[in-house]
């Protein structure tokens, strides 16, 4: 599903990623962890082409995802859903709106898009709130409406970058509780996070990122 094979990436002639060697099966639960600045982020920025590798090989399902050309790449990213920790949802849209823009960038008939929107929005238990706009939301029900956005195009892939981060400790049980729910149904999810507490005793592969590649991993 995903793989990176001596993948290098750096900005301004600093190295955030050198010889970086990763793998990450279909339908895996993975996290990424390291100190801030090790390059959780821009190997998650990699992977949906958001930024380019210098030098390497990135492949994502199918998708030779180093080699995508720029008029490639919305076709691409239609296969992945991503989780940021700072929400990015539009202030002047409601839950509805926001989580349905993704399926409008796809032209998919009204009908469609209402059936899945209302779909996802129970599923993360937000639909009492599909004509609330984000900054009248906790921010627990903000990122449940990120999650739907995500999942609502029915990714294969599920990519969050610090996803807990800003919520405390009963949002964050929710919220990891949806990802697992997401991966039980097939999509692949990588976390990328420094908050220990989510990987420990989780069962799944935990890789540590350190001086520019994954220096160890481990089973938490």
């Amino acid at each position: 599903m995903i793989m990176l094979a001596d993948v290098k990436k750096s900005y301004d002639n600093e190295v955030v990623l050198q010889n970086f060697t990763m793998t990450v099966s279909k339908g895996e639960f993975a996290f990424i962890t390291g100190p801030s600045g090790a390059g959780k982020s821009t190997l998650l920025k990699l992977l949906y082409c958001y930024e380019h590798a210098d030098s390497g090989h990135i492949a994502v399902d199918n998708w030779i995802v180093s080699q995508l050309k720029i008029r490639t790449v919305p076709y691409f990213r239609r296969s992945i859903g991503v989780v940021f920790q700072d929400f990015k949802l539009l202030c002047n849209k409601t839950v509805f709106e926001n989580v349905a823009l993704a399926l409008r960038i796809h032209n998919m008939e009204p009908e469609e898009i209402t059936k899945r929107v209302i779909a996802i929005l129970k599923e993360v238990k937000m639909h009492g709130k599909a004509d609330v706009y984000p900054q009248y939301l906790s921010g627990g029900e903000q990122q449940r409406v990120v999650i739907a956005r995500a999942m609502v195009t029915q990714p294969m892939m599920l990519l969050a970058d610090e996803p807990t981060g800003n919520l405390d400790a009963e949002n964050t049980r929710t919220i990891m509780r949806l990802f697992r729910e997401i991966n039980a149904r097939g999509t692949t999810v990588l976390i990328a996070t420094h908050n220990e507490d989510l990987y420990f005793g989780s069962g799944s592969r935990v890789f540590f990122l350190k001086d520019h590649h994954i220096e160890k991993e481990i089973i938490g």
